[in-house]
């Protein structure tokens, strides 16, 4: 299992930065949230042309607000500045969002992301699309020296969702998503559906909140407060349920070093191939050791 490292920060620099540090710690990749801040695609532009190495992942981009061939020629760019190491995730976003902040319809999802897909798969390939679906239209390419083709993979929960990813992109990232759920619904939902379709491999990646100390209440605390929307997102809600999980610091990898590699090792034999840590205490002694312990597994 490949170890990745999560970062959200309104400051660009800081970012930066964090990549650098992923990078100089060894870990496999470095995932930015697309939320009300930073731009991740621009980040990772700069991130790419100044730290070599890492892979560099978007978890996730929403689709709503941009037409398939505008996120692709940001993906592209971003492939060209880091020497092709992007991989793109994309999701829906939530209702209350995309209706209420950006004024678009929710209604079908999932033919939404079935036809955004169809558009925006093979144009992150370097191919000419010619689509017309019943909510978009893509007809073009989009050239752009140096870059080479972007794997898509999609935030997919429900098994409608999962299936689209399964048919049209790499994998599944996941959030707030425990280990049960995982084993017993995502991943065999996933790789179904691919070995259905003959699309081969699947790449689930994996993200949850993670804490090495001794003051579990307090991580708890925290954990509860800080990722307290999920509780009412119907559709992390409907995975927190499916957990058994009253809510967010109930799936968050928290306790000691034993503990939470334990918990690590029941996301590995749920099938995930890629974890990547969402490092959220502000102690600074929790924060190394928790660091310390990622670097162990890699």
């Amino acid at each position: 299992m490949r170890i990745g490292i999560f970062a959200s920060d309104a400051n660009l620099t800081t970012l930066v930065d964090r990549a650098r540090e992923a990078e100089a710690d060894g870990f496999d990749s470095f995932w930015l949230p697309q939320i009300f801040g930073v731009d991740a695609l621009s980040a990772h532009t700069l991130i790419g042309a100044t730290v070599p190495r890492i892979e560099l992942g978007t978890a996730v981009v929403p689709t709503y607000p941009r037409h398939p061939m505008v996120l692709a020629g940001q993906a592209l760019t971003v492939s060209a500045a880091s020497g092709g190491r992007l991989t793109l995730g994309i999701g829906l976003s939530h209702q209350l969002v995309v209706e209420g902040m950006w004024g678009y319809s929710f209604d079908k999802p999932v033919r939404h992301m079935r036809e955004y897909l169809s558009a925006l798969v093979p144009l992150c390939a370097g191919e000419n699309v010619s689509f017309q679906g019943e909510t978009l239209s893509a007809n073009g390419g989009i050239m752009i020296e140096g870059a080479s083709p972007v794997p898509v993979m999609v935030a997919a929960l429900g098994p409608a969702m999962l299936k689209l990813a399964a048919e049209h992109t790499a994998g599944t990232i996941t959030w707030m998503t425990g280990p049960k759920t995982l084993a017993d619904h995502t991943v065999p939902t996933l790789l179904k559906a691919a070995t259905e379709a003959g699309t081969g491999e699947m790449r689930v990646v994996t993200s949850l909140p993670i804490a090495v100390t001794t003051d579990v209440d307090g991580a708890r605390e925290r954990a509860s407060r800080v990722f307290s929307i999920y509780n009412q997102l119907p559709s992390y809600r409907a995975m927190l349920d499916r957990e058994g999980a009253d809510g967010p610091a109930d799936v968050s990898l928290i306790g000691s070093e034993a503990e939470v590699l334990a918990g690590v090792e029941r996301l590995r034999s749920a099938g995930v191939t890629d974890f990547v840590a969402s490092e959220f205490s502000a102690d600074p002694d929790v924060i190394a050791e928790t660091r310390a312990l990622l670097r162990s597994l890699l």
